[in-house]
């Protein structure tokens, strides 16, 4: 009847469903998480926020030196980080200087566990 992931038969274990129905975060939180791992779901994204994870903050510049990447992409790119939350610029001068947010530090800690297991 069914398929090979679904079951044939319907025996819903109601209190369980039902509390972890309620445990759950709220739509608006789970977005959020999610717009911050598809920001990391990049390769580049995801080099760059490493990089910017073992400094304190740097600029364009050095990032694309690091990445072998033109400026533009890296501009590019740590925009999309920025706006998932996980970076932080701030302008010095004609520099604009990138660092990691607490929320991206978090993230990233958690997926160098993941790469090391």
């Amino acid at each position: 009847m069914g398929g090979e992931h679904t079951c044939d038969l319907l025996c819903l274990d109601l209190e369980k469903a039902e509390a972890l129905r309620a445990a759950l975060p709220a739509s608006a939180a789970v977005e959020a998480a999610a717009a911050r791992a598809r920001a990391l779901g990049d390769p580049t994204r995801l080099s760059l926020a490493l990089a910017l994870a073992a400094t304190d903050e740097l600029c364009v510049c050095d990032l694309a030196w690091i990445s072998s990447r033109a400026e533009n992409l890296v501009s590019h790119h740590l925009r999309a980080l920025r706006a998932a939350g996980l970076v932080t610029s701030r302008r010095k001068g004609k520099m604009v200087l990138y660092a990691v947010t607490e929320t991206g530090h978090a993230l990233l800690r958690t997926l160098r566990t993941e790469a090391a297991a």
